[in-house]
């Protein structure tokens, strides 16, 4: 009976693989994240690649590996947070100084 069961795990075991394997990046994006990421760019956010690769790790890749080349791709198409408009200038006070105008008398 053990050497059935044992069998049994073996088999479970060799048919276990890494399903993130040989997919391109974008692949990976879109099959993982693009359910609640319309896409990929600001998602990286200026995080240091190792940082980032962890989080992914330990949240949403299915591998050390795949999570390192999501956080690559994912900072290759990182572009920094737009700016805001800028605001109209201020008038430029005027060069002359209104003239007075003249008192007439009477």
């Amino acid at each position: 009976m053990s050497l059935a069961a044992a069998a049994v795990l073996t088999a479970t075991v060799a048919a276990a693989q890494n399903l993130d394997a040989d997919k391109s990046p974008a692949k990976l994006f879109a099959d993982g994240c693009a359910t609640c990421h319309r896409n990929p760019r600001g998602l990286a956010k200026g995080r240091f690649t190792l940082t980032l690769s962890w989080f992914l790790k330990d949240h949403y890749a299915t591998s050390s590996e795949s999570a390192k080349v999501l956080a690559a791709y994912l900072e290759s198409v990182d572009e920094p947070p737009p700016r805001p408009a800028a605001k109209p200038a201020k008038k430029a006070p005027r060069s002359t100084p209104p003239q007075a105008k003249p008192v007439q008398s009477q």
